[in-house]
């Protein structure tokens, strides 16, 4: 039996795909700690791991914040690992040696567990919830002029910041030796080989294991007379009345019924009275839905994408920040969605007409599908992690 410590970012894009990995593991009889945040606890305890609370170390950011820093503010996201990792040490340094780990799990944005295993030579292994990113795949990351100057003004900032951690006696060379895995690294990518943006330029250390879809009742997709659509900005930035309107306005009346999920905190009373092809909602269960579904409009983030095309379903792409629009780009370069062209009603009303027009968008969808599902998902995940902790105590 062995004894595999998470570490996870307070983020349900970054948590949710390692939830049936832990249940797996935990399954198979090896003993699973994970270091996370309140909102998560019932999660990670309902998959039978031990939860530890990490929410007094963190600084206090709202999911929104978060979200933000670590699409488009750099500097701010290198701060908020580094004073983490601080606050953290004491803490979970002592926890560790008292566990003695065989491996710690941490997710791509979670340094603070990369740097406590680098610190106590711990077996490492990389959880990427997003594309894996190289030095070839990181050009790709078109960041605005905004998020540029962010960066250079913030530079003095990050090294004084990669100072404080070497004082902390972790060897950390620069910045980017913190957030870039070199190809000798294991990592666990939640996609396929296909999906994954120049797959080539990666070493075999990095299994392309699929998504990590939980366990769910098959549903049937009866034809029906009515193309549903479903429409969803996530659990984050989903804060957006005018796009949400504009939606109402595009597809009021006609000959599709549209589903809509808005988030906890919007008000749904505030768009008004809505058309009978129209059901609005705080929250919906996406897995449930996206087995019925035709088209899924959608903010690209790598989650919603993922299981979009796990169901074969293409999309309607409205990406929020950069690490979105290179999702958003892969899936409309694969041909399994369209890219807006503007916000306004007209765009998404042609979009979806576009693609119900084109039978060559779900081909795609569904060939992407094959591919996640024969990539392996949690169980395969599990084994990736047995096997690298077999072959290091050899």
């Amino acid at each position: 039996m062995s004894k595999i410590i998470f570490f996870s970012i307070p983020a349900h894009g970054h948590t949710n795909p390692t939830i049936p990995l832990v249940t797996e593991l935990v399954n198979r009889g090896h003993q699973v700690w994970y270091y996370s945040f309140l909102e998560f606890q019932a999660k990670i305890e309902g998959a039978g791991a031990r939860f530890i609370a990490c929410d007094e170390y963190l600084p206090k950011l709202s999911q929104e914040e978060l979200e933000r820093k670590a699409g488009k503010d750099f500097a701010a996201l290198i701060e908020m690992i580094v004073d983490t990792t601080i606050a953290l040490d004491e803490k979970v340094c002592k926890e560790l040696r008292d566990i003695q780990p065989d491996c710690i799990v941490s997710d791509s944005l979670c340094f603070w567990g990369k740097l406590f295993a680098q610190k106590l030579q711990i077996p490492y292994i990389c959880s990427t919830t997003t594309f894996a990113f190289n030095k070839y795949t990181a050009k790709m990351m078109k960041r605005s002029l905004g998020e540029i100057w962010k960066m250079f003004v913030g530079m003095p900032k990050i090294n004084k910041k990669i100072q404080l951690l070497k004082d902390y006696q972790y060897q950390v060379e620069n910045f980017v030796s913190i957030i870039q895995n070199d190809n000798e690294t294991d990592t666990i990518v939640y996609t396929s080989k296909e999906f994954q943006p120049l797959a080539g330029t990666f070493s075999d250390r990095f299994s392309f294991v699929g998504p990590s879809i939980k366990t769910f009742p098959s549903k049937q997709n009866d034809k029906k007379d009515r193309k549903l659509i479903y429409i969803s900005l996530g659990t984050v930035l989903n804060q957006n009345f005018p796009f949400y309107q504009n939606c109402v306005e595009a597809f009021a009346n006609t000959d599709y019924d549209v589903l809509m999920s808005v988030g906890e905190k919007t008000v749904i009373s505030v768009l008004g009275s809505l058309p009978r092809n129209f059901t609005v909602k705080n929250s919906v269960d996406q897995i449930s839905t996206l087995q019925t579904a035709d088209i899924f409009i959608t903010h690209c983030g790598m989650n919603s994408v993922s299981e979009s095309l796990y169901f074969g379903v293409p999309m309607v792409l409205f990406p929020q920040h950069s690490e979105q629009r290179i999702i958003a780009d892969r899936v409309a370069e694969l041909g399994a969605g369209v890219k807006l062209k503007g916000r306004k009603s007209k765009h998404l009303a042609a979009a979806v007409v576009r693609i119900l027009e084109n039978q060559t968008f779900r081909e795609n969808a569904q060939k992407l599908s094959e591919t996640f599902r024969n990539a392996g998902g949690a169980k395969r995940a599990a084994d990736v992690i047995l096997t690298k902790m077999e072959k290091r105590s050899l």
